[in-house]
């Protein structure tokens, strides 16, 4: 089976590829697993000065992989692995991180990207949070992240209606900072991340630890708080019929929730 998560360096700067292009770079339990181990070897990596996230074939991560939310009975299933320490080693990676969006980002393909540095974007790439159509909420501290990166009425907007947000529209709101040539995104992230390698790696750690200290406390208040409404959304009637339906591929019945 391939590796779900590509690495490659590129001198001081290390590449990690989402790897399940069959499936959209959906992510399950071991992608989860496999970036948090990945973003952890590169922060205590001397050599390595920065960190470049994109995804392999024609999305960036189409979110959590549905068909393991319709088997797990709780949540979370197991606090050890999957999503929480993937979010812990997010938000604690102390080295820049620059997003390269090379395609759909729909989920954690959005709610990630408050947490990176730098996030450029494909012109064809489009971005979704459709927490509210699966039944469930607002996850990875989105629902104070998102208001305080693009504002309140823009963060509900985009979360209460899921609707799609379109590449120049995401640069425009600040949501992604740089629109790329069409197919280019990891190159032009490539492109702003080379200077970093010529830094000293204490320094690059130090400011960047200023930068997030708010943050990462309001992030870390946030997730509780959309944890506990996911244990009582999660598995859910409305939660059980999006899944379905979105396995079925047809639209959710909501009329009796």
């Amino acid at each position: 089976m391939a590796d779900l998560l590509l690495a490659a360096d590129r001198g001081r700067l290390r590449v990690l590829t989402l790897n399940r292009p069959d499936q959209l770079n959906a992510m399950n339990d071991a992608l989860y697993d496999a970036v948090a181990e990945a973003l952890t070897a590169a922060e205590t990596d001397p050599q390595v000065a920065t960190v470049v996230l994109t995804g392999a074939g024609r999305a960036f991560c189409v979110g959590q992989d549905l068909g393991e939310m319709e088997q797990r009975p709780t949540y979370p299933p197991d606090e050890r692995h999957g999503f929480a320490p993937f979010i812990e080693a997010l938000e604690g990676f102390a080295k820049p991180l620059v997003a390269a969006v090379n395609g759909l980002g729909v989920g954690i393909g959005l709610t990630l990207l408050p947490y990176c540095d730098r996030v450029v974007i494909d012109p064809a790439a489009r971005l979704r949070a459709p927490f509210v159509a699966l039944g469930v909420t607002a996850e990875a501290g989105s629902s104070v992240l998102l208001p305080r990166l693009i504002g309140p009425a823009n963060a509900a907007d985009i979360l209460l209606t899921g609707r799609w947000i379109e590449a120049a529209e995401a640069v425009a709101l600040g949501l992604a900072h740089e629109l790329s040539a069409p197919s280019e995104a990891l190159a032009a992230a490539l492109r702003y991340a080379e200077p970093f390698q010529a830094l000293p790696v204490a320094s690059l750690v130090a400011t960047k630890s200023l930068l997030v200290a708010g943050r990462k406390d309001a992030g870390r208040e946030a997730r509780a708080r959309e944890d506990a409404w996911f244990r009582i959304l999660e598995g859910g009637p409305a939660n059980r019929e999006a899944v379905a339906a979105f396995r079925e591929r047809c639209p959710p019945d909501f009329s009796q929730f």
